[in-house]
């Protein structure tokens, strides 16, 4: 008979201790994981009901309702449909913000997935198929977990969180060319969500189908580029094809400044401080095959890394259309809708915070520059921010997957769970260095 081993109550006490002395950090792991699951299923149903900038009603609901039943204090309506809303921790402390983006795109799902969207609606005043083609739906559902697993450490958080979720990351879907574009995080910075309280930092991801599943990107500084929508009408005067002198030719004016514009980044720029890049993307002009039309347009996109090389490119642009124009006897006007800042991730924020990303990843890694914009950047002007990339594409399927924004992009569910502990470690951490730094 084998006896049993009975240890005095007075052993089992500093075990018990240990045990409820896990760290903020640990409770915040094992919160996060227990929500990955409503993570999934949140992530396929706003997949299935895509919305496209400044219509994203449902979703706004969903996110309201969800964060309502936390016992926060929620405001709807931000902006357009914007939500946010303020998690007050138990302990005194600093306010962080956390941002997901809402929208989805006027893109016709090929995915076959059981939850495909089959939705339609409107943009630039025509129906279009709409897809949450950029991942955004992931946005949601990973922020929407964050925001349970830290509600359920609420006590022991030094300091608050306010969740940010926006409308019109993408662009407003009713948007037509006037001069001005309206996105998203401008609204809501302009609404006053990084005060009342005042936000010390702020937290956003993305996701990515050119890196593999749970793979964390960064980079500290600049990270995303600038972009801006470039309008070009380059005005002559109509005449017949055959007697081209009688008139001015607008389309072979637009010919040589498409080519002129292509030596501004390659012979007008320094690109030992910053990368540029100049595109022309559309070009329309004359109705018959022997008239030379009076009036040719083009639009295109601008994007730079820094506000100095943005100025001295959008500069030479204009300058190089107006005088090529002119040397044909033509005029041009050019117009830049600056649309995004430079998405720039402060470096001492990301260095304070890279070792959070690195224990709640199998891998991370730095980033190159990235010629995609983002409108977090206006909230990073704001106060000191910090953006990365999470991978979703199985590695068996990397090199093969669909990239953001096309029909066939997918994700692999598997790595939401790596976001969640993501955005609930970087917050429990932050806060509580800040708390340390106090004392």
């Amino acid at each position: 008979m084998r006896k049993r081993l009975i240890l005095p109550f007075a052993l089992l006490l500093p075990a018990l201790a240990q045990a409820q002395a896990a760290s903020l950090q640990e409770r915040a792991i094992v919160a996060a994981e227990n929500v990955s699951d409503k993570a999934v299923e949140w992530r396929h149903d706003i997949h299935q009901h895509p919305e496209l900038g400044n219509q994203e009603r449902r979703t706004a609901a969903l996110v309201a309702a969800h964060l309502k039943a936390l016992g926060m204090e929620v405001q709807t309506d931000v902006g357009t449909t914007g939500v946010v809303a303020l998690l007050i921790g138990g302990k005194p402390g600093p306010v962080i913000a956390l941002r997901a983006d809402m929208d989805a795109l006027p893109v016709k799902e090929a995915t076959a997935l059981p939850y495909a969207s089959q939705v339609k609606q409107l943009y630039q005043g025509q129906e279009f198929d709409v897809m949450h083609a950029c991942g955004h739906d992931a946005h949601v559902a990973i922020l929407m977990a964050t925001a349970e697993a830290l509600a359920a450490i609420r006590e022991d958080l030094p300091g608050s969180v306010k969740f940010i979720f926006q409308p019109a990351e993408e662009g407003p879907s009713d948007y037509v060319y006037d001069g001005e574009r309206h996105f998203g995080a401008k609204q809501l910075v302009e609404a006053g969500v990084l005060e009342n309280p005042k936000v010390a930092a702020v937290f956003g991801l993305h996701v990515s189908s050119a890196l593999p599943t749970g793979l964390i990107a960064y980079r500290s500084g600049p990270t995303m580029a600038s972009a801006g929508d470039l309008h070009i009408t380059v005005k002559g005067k109509q005449t017949h094809g055959a007697q081209p002198w009688d008139g001015v030719d607008p389309i072979l004016a637009s010919a040589q400044i498409v080519t002129a514009l292509q030596s501004v980044v390659s012979r007008q720029t320094n690109i030992m401080q910053a990368p540029a890049v100049v595109s022309i993307g559309t070009i329309n002009g004359g109705t018959r095959h022997n008239i030379i039309p009076d009036e040719v347009t083009m639009s295109g996109t601008v994007r730079t890394f820094s506000d100095e090389v943005q100025q001295a490119v959008n500069q030479r642009i204009t300058t190089t259309a107006e005088n090529v124009a002119a040397a044909s006897g033509a005029t041009a006007e050019v117009t830049i809708v600056q649309n995004y800042a430079t998405t720039v991730n402060d470096p001492a924020l990301t260095a304070q915070m890279l070792p959070t990303l690195q224990r709640a990843s199998w891998k991370v890694v730095e980033t190159p520059l990235v010629t995609g914009s983002e409108d977090f950047s206006f909230y990073a002007r704001e106060v000191p921010g910090m953006f990365f990339f999470l991978g979703v594409t199985p590695i068996d399927k990397m090199g093969s997957a669909a990239p953001n924004h096309a029909p066939a992009f997918s994700i692999d569910d598997q790595a939401l769970v790596t976001g969640i502990k993501a955005m609930t470690t970087l917050t429990t951490d932050y806060l509580e260095q800040a708390e340390s730094a106090a004392k």
